[in-house]
């Protein structure tokens, strides 16, 4: 075995050996759903998941105070803020909607339209000290783990999460603990999985089983990008297959679509404008709007987009797969039915991904 590839293997093997330890994660995963790969630099402890918790739901993370990771990610909305435009802290409108955070511990690409950006612990940086758009708006030396650290709640927190550390009050744990609290945030109990995994028959309707026919169909042939368990072909249990993951032009837009020019951005590769990644379908009843412009205001919008093969036909970076269907008004409620069995009710009231901060 090379050097490298031993040192890899041997780094993945110890996240794993932590299993046994006694605040090792439980994933408590249902069948069907791979364990979610961690670094080996952070692994999922309760603790930390715990302090990430806290940490979401701080507006202190914000410049001003007004804002938490969570002002863009709500629980209710599957961890969306129902925005076509997500909003910043200081009131900056963003390009782009806030997705979701359902299921991103399986996600090989985090963003919209970063390739590159494929780790958690990095991802939590943009949001916190981002300037082109500004999200929280933080600065280095800002005074906020000195407020942080004046919290007693955080003392405890912090000193159970990273035991042993002389100075736990460090930007690195703290997006670390923000990684392993998104990473738990799993989405695995809708009608769908229940029916799907748990051989629960009636757990979905006539009509959720004959919209899933569809949506596997040739002719539809939505799987194509919205695939595997995660309805998304960004999604890998594995990080080392990233190079998989497709990015998709669905024909929203003329050939320049400023100032959402996809992964183009990173690449400079003229082919790539206008591809983005494609977003899990897991409790799309409830994330609209739709799209990374959310342009699409409604599943009916969405439906008719693709339908129509998309808006723009002079786009010569449209995917193919986006090639216009015909769908009668009965197998459009049928379609509608499977995708509201995604839905993840027990999720989406779950006390463990919850505010928990005592209310004002």
């Amino acid at each position: 075995m090379r050097p490298l590839i031993a040192f890899a293997a041997l780094a993945w093997i110890s996240v794993y050996a932590r299993a046994g330890e006694p605040d090792a994660y439980d994933w408590n995963l249902p069948k069907g759903f791979p364990k979610p790969r961690v670094p080996a630099d952070n692994p999922m402890t309760t603790a930390k998941v715990e302090l990430g918790r806290y940490l979401f739901y701080d507006t202190r993370m914000s410049v001003n105070g007004k804002a938490s990771c969570a002002t863009c990610h709500k629980q209710e909305l599957a961890f969306t803020d129902g925005r076509a435009a997500a909003i910043g802290a200081t009131g900056e409108s963003h390009s782009r909607s806030a997705m979701s955070l359902v299921n991103i511990a399986y996600s090989g690409a985090l963003t919209w339209s970063n390739p590159n950006m494929t780790q958690l612990e990095d991802q939590a940086l943009v949001p916190m000290f981002g300037e082109r758009p500004v999200e929280l708006g933080r600065r280095e030396g800002d005074g906020f783990l000195s407020r942080l650290r004046s919290e007693t709640k955080y003392r405890e927190l912090f000193g159970k999460a990273f035991p042993g550390e002389s100075e736990p009050f460090t930007t690195a744990n703290v997006t670390k603990a923000v990684a392993c609290f998104e990473r738990s945030i799993i989405s695995a109990r809708s009608p769908y999985d229940r029916y799907h995994y748990g051989g629960e028959d009636h757990a979905v309707p006539y009509a959720a089983k004959r919209g899933e026919i569809l949506f596997f169909s040739q002719n539809i042939a939505c799987f194509r990008c919205h695939g595997g368990f995660n309805f998304s072909d960004a999604s890998v249990s594995d990080r080392s297959t990233r190079r998989s993951i497709e990015f998709h032009n669905t024909g929203l837009y003329s050939p320049y679509p400023a100032p959402n020019f996809g992964i183009y951005e990173f690449t400079h590769d003229p082919a790539d404008i206008g591809k983005f990644k494609t977003p899990t379908l897991r409790n799309v009843a409830v994330t609209a709007p739709y799209m990374h412009d959310g342009s699409a205001r409604t599943l009916e919008d969405v439906l008719d987009h693709y339908a129509a093969g998309g808006r723009a036909h002079d786009n010569p970076n449209k995917d193919p797969l986006v090639h216009g269907f015909a769908l009668s008004k009965e197998e459009r409620a049928d379609l509608a039915a499977f995708l509201q069995s995604l839905t993840d009710e027990e999720l989406l009231n779950d006390r463990r991904f919850s505010n928990p901060w005592p209310s004002k």
